[in-house]
C-alpha cells in the first residue's frame, strides 16, 4: 500500500456496501473513480452501495460481460465501466468508453483503471480505491483522499 493513503478495513459485503453509499452521498459530478483489486475484493458491493447514496433504486450489475452499466435515477447518472478486456489507452478510445472518463454530468466508477493510465491519461483527476481481500470476510479499501 503506499505510504501515507488512507485505509478502511470492511468485514461484510454489506459494510463494503454501506462504505461506498456513504462516499455516493458526497461523491460530485465530474467525479472518476479508478477501482482495482482481484475478483472477488469487493468492488461490485461498493458499487452497490456508491448507486444507492447517489440515490439511485437501479440494480447494480457485475460489469464482467459489459463494458458499461449506466446508473440513472439518482442526483446524476453513474457510469460504471470495465476496462479489464481492453488493454490499451487505445482501444478504450476505439470502444468510445474515454467520454465516460471526462463526463462533467456523471460519477464514473472504472474497474481495471490501470488500462487507462498512460502519460496521455487524465490520472491526475482520478481517485484511486483499491480493494485487497485480507480473509474471507474482511477487505482492505486503501483510497488516495479521506473515506467518509
Amino acid at each position: 500500500m503506499p505510504p501515507g493513503m488512507p485505509t478502511v478495513l470492511t468485514h461484510s459485503p454489506e459494510e463494503t456496501e454501506r462504505l461506498g453509499e456513504s462516499l455516493g452521498r458526497s461523491a460530485a459530478a465530474g467525479t472518476v473513480f479508478g477501482l482495482s483489486g482481484d475478483l472477488g475484493a469487493g468492488k461490485t458491493a461498493f458499487v452497490r452501495g456508491f448507486v444507492r447514496g447517489v440515490g439511485s433504486a437501479r440494480r447494480v450489475h457485475s460489469p464482467t460481460f459489459a463494458l458499461l452499466h449506466e446508473y440513472s435515477g439518482g442526483r446524476c447518472p453513474v457510469f460504471h465501466l470495465d476496462l479489464y478486456r481492453l488493454e490499451t489507452p487505445e482501444a478504450i478510445r476505439g470502444a468510445g468508453l474515454d467520454e465516460y472518463l471526462d463526463h462533467p454530468e456523471g460519477i464514473t466508477l472504472a474497474e481495471w483503471i490501470v488500462r487507462w493510465e498512460s502519460p496521455e491519461s487524465p490520472s491526475g483527476r482520478i481517485r484511486h480505491l483499491r480493494f485487497r481481500t485480507v480473509d474471507e470476510h474482511t477487505r482492505e479499501i486503501t483510497h488516495d483522499d479521506p473515506l467518509p
